[in-house]
């Protein structure tokens, strides 16, 4: 009697607060959007976070903050470091933490915000098509669910939170 009790106060604390997923990798498709809209469908208490996805932006906010650089690793340098203020502070404020990698551009960020997660003891989930198994095996590795699709995030997220299949 006393476990069943404790399993439906674990079950009510899952479903009652509010989860914080941080939405990290390939910013070139749309991703991002189905995964918000299958949340919002399935009704899901999570607030979600990300990096600055506008390419622009990112690469540019070291140099248009602090200043030109003579050449790209310093502009590269400064961009990172500013963008690192976001990530890691995000990332360390999250209960899970959701990495996609894309097929138009390698995703070193991506894999970096993985490694970090994990390090912090967060539960990762990758995102990737099957031609990247190989390439991620040691990424995914580290993650405790595997998904091709953002459908099967959100299923992910709604069993983990609600318990339901």
């Amino acid at each position: 009697m006393f476990r069943t009790m404790l399993a439906k106060i674990g079950n009510e604390f899952m479903a009652t607060k509010t989860w914080s997923v941080y939405l990290s990798g390939e910013i070139h498709s749309d991703w991002r959007d189905r995964i918000r809209e299958g949340v919002s469908k399935a009704k899901l208490p999570v607030d979600f976070y990300s990096p600055v996805t506008d390419h622009d932006s990112s690469d540019n906010c070291g140099v248009e903050i602090l200043g030109m650089e003579g050449n790209d690793f310093w502009k590269d340098h400064k961009g990172a470091q500013i963008n690192a203020i976001r990530t890691r502070t995000l990332i360390e404020q999250s209960d899970v933490v959701v990495v996609r990698f894309g097929d138009k551009y390698k995703q070193w960020n991506a894999a970096f915000d993985a490694g970090f997660a994990a390090a912090l003891g967060k539960p990762v989930i990758t995102l990737h098509d099957e031609g990247h198994t190989h390439a991620l095996k040691e990424v995914d590795a580290c993650a405790l669910a595997v998904a091709q699709t953002p459908e099967q995030v959100v299923r992910i997220l709604d069993y983990v939170i609600e318990g339901r299949l």
